[in-house]
């Protein structure tokens, strides 16, 4: 059974499967290049990394993937190099750009200019229906469930059929997916396709470093807690030492800051504690990650993972 084929501008991968843009270190072009190799559509995240660093990324994934697949780029608007980043991966020939934490009339001007197809995160039908008019090639609809910052307090499947109904270009179902099953259910509803974060964290090919990706492997839903960010949104994250002093204290103070907020609350660094669990300090640091976090238990080859999920798919069709 072949699954249903996800078209975005010039791309049409094996399978309909995004893999999430994760910030500082988690998603570069190890896992990035994993995924489209596999069949699946790979990011690069450009949070916390340099201009240099992003374009070495890109260009190293298309080697590690010998070419195959689609490799895109996830910027933030809210960080103050947004504009260069997103320049950076239309010179670097980057398949497409996901931007989430704002909308700029701009960054979809550019990627017009440049054929570079671009996507907008967003959590309510009427920003899909403004990124569509805007110039979106597509709608990555990100519910409740999803790790790191969060745009919503409803659940995506609540969600996503309102912004189906909303837009007429391809619907992306994102947070709380991590089965097979939840492929199929998200496609019955109209989506085109899935982008999954937490369940790629677990992967060999997985650029963060072996702690991080046990963290979420040895979490329950219990270690789960909502924090509020100097982003000025809430992001879910597990429950740690870092957590506790937040939580206790209401700041966590850092040597310096890195000026990489339009605006900060400058209760801690945000960038700063994701830094340090990338250097392998998951007390210390911000671990982010999705609700159903507790549903890994191994860390798995990228190509083992999106095999599985394959025939999780097949099964739930069949079975109706």
């Amino acid at each position: 059974m072949k699954l249903p084929q996800l078209r975005i501008g010039q791309m049409a991968p094996e399978y309909p499967i995004i893999q999430g843009g994760m910030g500082i270190g988690i998603s570069l072009s190890g896992l990035a290049s994993s995924v489209a190799a596999a069949g699946g559509i790979g990011i690069i995240s450009g949070t916390g990394i340099t201009v240099e660093e992003l374009r070495h990324h890109i260009r190293k994934a298309r080697e590690l993937s010998g070419g195959k697949g689609y490799i895109g780029v996830n910027v933030l608007f809210a960080m103050n190099d947004f504009a260069e980043k997103m320049k950076a991966a239309i010179d670097e020939k980057a398949d497409f750009i996901i931007s989430g934490a704002g909308i700029s009339r701009d960054m979809y001007a550019w990627g017009k200019e440049a054929g570079v197809p671009v996507l907008s995160i967003v959590s309510t039908a009427k920003l899909a229906r403004l990124s569509e008019r805007l110039g979106a090639s597509a709608i990555v609809v990100e519910g409740f469930e999803a790790g790191g910052h969060l745009g919503t307090d409803r659940p995506m499947m609540d969600i996503l059929p309102e912004v189906v109904e909303a837009v007429s270009i391809p619907v992306i179902a994102a947070g709380g997916i991590m089965t097979g099953a939840d492929l199929a259910k998200a496609l019955s509803m109209g989506a085109s396709g899935v982008q999954m974060g937490t369940r790629f964290v677990a992967s060999e090919e997985c650029d963060a470093p072996l702690t991080f990706k046990q963290k979420y492997v040895d979490a329950t839903p219990e270690d789960l807690v909502l924090v509020k960010t100097t982003v000025g949104l809430h992001g879910r994250a597990i429950r740690n030492t870092f957590i506790d002093i937040i939580e206790k204290e209401g700041k966590y103070k850092v040597d310096r800051c890195h000026k990489c907020l339009k605006n900060c609350s400058y209760r801690f660094c945000t960038l700063d504690s994701l830094f340090r669990s990338l250097k392998g300090d998951v007390e210390k640091g911000l671990v982010f990650a999705g609700a159903r976090v507790g549903e890994i238990k191994e860390i798995l080859p990228v190509k083992k993972i999106i095999e599985r999920i394959v025939d999780e798919y097949r099964l739930a069709v069949a079975l109706g």
